[in-house]
């Protein structure tokens, strides 16, 4: 971020914090019996929490609105006040939570929410909050008109603790001007209808069955195709790229796990272990397990290709070695926070590990960038569209990471020297490593403009300590290899999923799972549009045929509803012909030979793909 970004994003926090203390003004003057909880800054705006006596909906929105703009213009400055722990109790006497926050401030906990060891009022006009501070010096000059809204009500619990009280949360939007925040909900009305969501049951390509689970999707027809279709090319660049594939299965011992150091390290994101050794039967009846076997669905692949590794022997000669898995992985996420495809609890990483010599690291992690942008490209993203962060250690706090101060000098500064070759455009992030070492995330920015966390390439000290991975060095000596982790897409769901929302379900020719759809206008058509479907099958083109009862025009609507790329529309005129009237989704293209047709297609999607 440079520094205008910074100051720039520094000023609408302001504005955006000034605003959150404004809607709690408003809301006591509507609603005095309210009870004000807190309410910070988020990204595009702010919200605040309430206890109401009575609960409040959306259309209340607009009459607190209102009462904003009302107040507003006697904002003109702010006075900061240092309290003492009893005056505030004495002021917000009646307000159970922000006594709580009371509370944690007088203990100076460094854990708590506020953060700060002094107790200070804000007040502005006739309205007086607890805060530490941040706002618009003259919030009716900095916001305004227009550059904000109040946008929805939610629920909350206290603290985000499912056993405290259920508050209501009045989110808003704000931002410097008024035509950023247009943009911004022209957006929004642009996500909607492309939410993958609603796509993929639009297009009947997945859902989501509570029978089944959630957050484990189920794949249709169209959708396990479009899966394919991706799966197959992924495997045939791979093959083509030098990688091996490899295999592993769904769960491991416990053991293997302990080893790793996911049991104790990752266990927040694990499921707990099943028992192996005895049948779903035995444990019905309560039968004691004679020999426990204890097995965990795997959050992760990378301990299953250490252990093919260390199968045999390995000498420098055989370095590097990439190997590639598009593996199923299970990690616990809250049912709250499940979302579409886009947080799932079962879901395909499109793994590999690269497994090297010192020597050999920076053009391996050259290799994979090439690779990752390539992907990228292939599916129709470029380089403009790619935001690249370097995740590095905290100097300050080594102790919570694997490996030595040397090997993170090493990986750290050959990772921003790539990427400088590479003329990524990319942020370091100090403290965002992993503990078991740094890392560059790749973020995709889709049509809309929103920033997708897709690829990422780490390294790891952790699992070669840990499972004493060795190669015999030119010298004979056993040496430790340096291991690469790196996902292109990073799981199939979460980058089908933003497939589907950057090309608002029309994709193209070589992606979509139907490129052609038939229209006979009639029966005595059939069977023409049959002869064209199986030639189209032969030449590898994925075609169906609507035999339907229903008229032409409700045929072609149907087709394009369904965002098909190409229609072909057969009469009387194409049954004699023997030619074909050819459809887009958009305009009517003109009337083709079949071999035409064929050499149009296949060039499309020789250029495309």
């Amino acid at each position: 971020m440079s520094k205008q970004e910074n100051q720039d994003k520094i000023k609408v926090n302001k504005i955006r914090h000034s605003l959150a203390h404004l809607l709690a003004a408003a809301v006591l003057e509507i609603y005095p019996e309210a009870k004000p909880t807190i309410g910070p800054v988020i990204e595009n705006g702010f919200y605040y929490d309430f206890e109401f006596k009575s609960p409040i909906k959306e259309e209340d929105l607009e009459k607190i609105e209102i009462k904003m703009k009302e107040i507003l213009p006697s904002w003109d400055k702010f006075e900061e006040k240092e309290v003492s722990s009893k005056e505030a109790k004495e002021f917000f006497k009646d307000n159970q939570y922000k006594l709580e926050l009371i509370e944690d401030l007088e203990k100076e906990d460094p854990s708590t929410r506020l953060k700060a060891s002094k107790i200070t009022f804000y007040t502005f006009g006739k309205f007086t909050d607890l805060c530490v501070g941040g706002h618009s010096d003259k919030p009716n000059k900095d916001i305004k008109d227009g550059s904000w809204k109040l946008d929805r009500v939610a629920g909350a619990y206290w603290r985000g603790d499912e056993k405290n009280k259920m508050l209501t949360r009045i989110y808003g939007l704000a931002f410097e001007s008024k035509d950023e925040l247009e943009k911004y909900i022209q957006n929004q009305e642009e996500a909607k209808k492309r939410d993958h969501r609603k796509l993929g049951k639009e297009l009947d390509l997945f859902h989501i069955d509570e029978m089944v689970g959630v957050g484990l999707p189920l794949w249709h027809p169209k959708g396990a195709l479009l899966w394919r279709i991706i799966e197959d090319f992924w495997y045939q660049k791979h093959l083509e790229n030098g990688y091996d594939l490899v295999r592993t299965p769904h769960i491991g011992n416990r053991i293997l796990w302990e080893t790793s150091g996911h049991w104790g390290f990752y266990n927040k994101s694990m499921y707990p272990p099943m028992e192996a050794g005895q049948t779903l039967e035995d444990k019905q009846k309560n039968k004691k397990v004679e020999v426990s076997e204890e097995y965990l669905l795997k959050p992760m692949n990378c301990p299953f290709h250490v252990e093919i590794y260390k199968n045999n022997p390995k000498s420098y000669r055989d370095l590097p070695m990439c190997w590639a898995e598009c593996g199923t992985v299970y990690r616990f996420e809250k049912k709250g926070e499940l979302s579409g495809l886009t947080r799932v609890r079962g879901f395909t990483q499109d793994d590999a590990h690269i497994i090297c010599r010192k020597d050999q690291v920076e053009d391996e992690l050259k290799k994979v960038i090439d690779f990752t942008l390539f992907m990228y490209k292939s599916f129709g993203f470029e380089m403009k569209d790619v935001k690249v962060y370097l995740s590095l250690r905290d100097p300050n706090d080594k102790e919570k990471y694997a490996g030595n101060d040397l090997g993170w000098k090493f990986t750290e500064e050959v990772l921003r020297k790539v990427a400088k070759e590479k003329k990524l455009d990319f942020t370091e992030e100090i403290g965002e490593a992993a503990f078991y070492g740094p890392k560059l995330d790749f973020k995709i920015k889709d049509v809309i403009g929103r920033e997708w966390q897709c690829s990422t390439l780490q390294f790891d000290f952790n699992l070669p300590e840990r499972f004493d991975m060795l190669f015999v060095n030119e010298k004979g000596k056993n040496e430790r290899p340096y291991m690469l982790h790196r996902a292109l897409f990073g799981s199939f769901e979460r980058f089908i999923g933003l497939l589907i929302e950057h090309y608002a379900g029309a994709f193209p020719l070589w992606l979509s799972p139907v490129q052609v759809k038939i229209l006979p206008i009639g029966e005595n058509h059939f069977e023409y549009a049959r002869e064209v479907f199986e030639i189209l099958k032969t030449e590898g083109i994925r075609a169906e045929v609507d035999e339907s009862n229903e008229s032409l025009g409700k045929k072609i609507h149907y087709a394009k509803q369904q965002k098909n790329p190409y229609l072909l529309v057969i009469g009387d005129k194409e049954v004699e012909s023997k030619e074909i009237t050819l459809e887009s989704r958009t305009e009517k293209v003109g009337l083709f030979s079949i071999e035409k047709l064929l050499n149009l297609f296949q060039k499309e999607i020789k250029d495309k793909k």
